[in-house]
């Protein structure tokens, strides 16, 4: 099961990473998107939130990412993840706003 959430900023993110863990997910099968690598890895630490990686992905996906630019980057962590080719789109331009995406799901 994967659910997502859009927030504005990381104090919303931190309250949705609450709401998460009440929902019984663990700290591990939460991801924070930002546009900004940097962003998303700031937060991520700071917040004690997950990212996308080999894990995820798998290692041949992992390496192919680092050739891509980052909206294509982002769009193929979120298919990893179980998002669908049109909802990776569709959250990826809310990135592109300057939104965080939290995605959740059960491993």
């Amino acid at each position: 099961m994967v659910k997502v959430d859009v927030v504005e900023n990381g104090v919303q993110a931190r309250e949705k990473l609450s709401l998460f863990a009440t929902e019984g997910y663990a700290k591990d099968e939460v991801y924070l998107f930002a546009h900004d690598k940097e962003r998303t890895e700031d937060l991520a630490e700071a917040l004690d939130a997950g990212e996308v990686g080999l894990k995820e992905q798998g290692l041949i996906d992992t390496v192919t990412n680092v050739f891509k630019k980052r909206g294509d980057e982002l769009r193929a962590q979120f298919e990893a993840l179980g998002l669908t080719a049109d909802e990776a789109e569709r959250y990826e331009k809310e990135l592109d706003k300057g939104r965080l995406v939290l995605v959740a799901c059960k491993k």
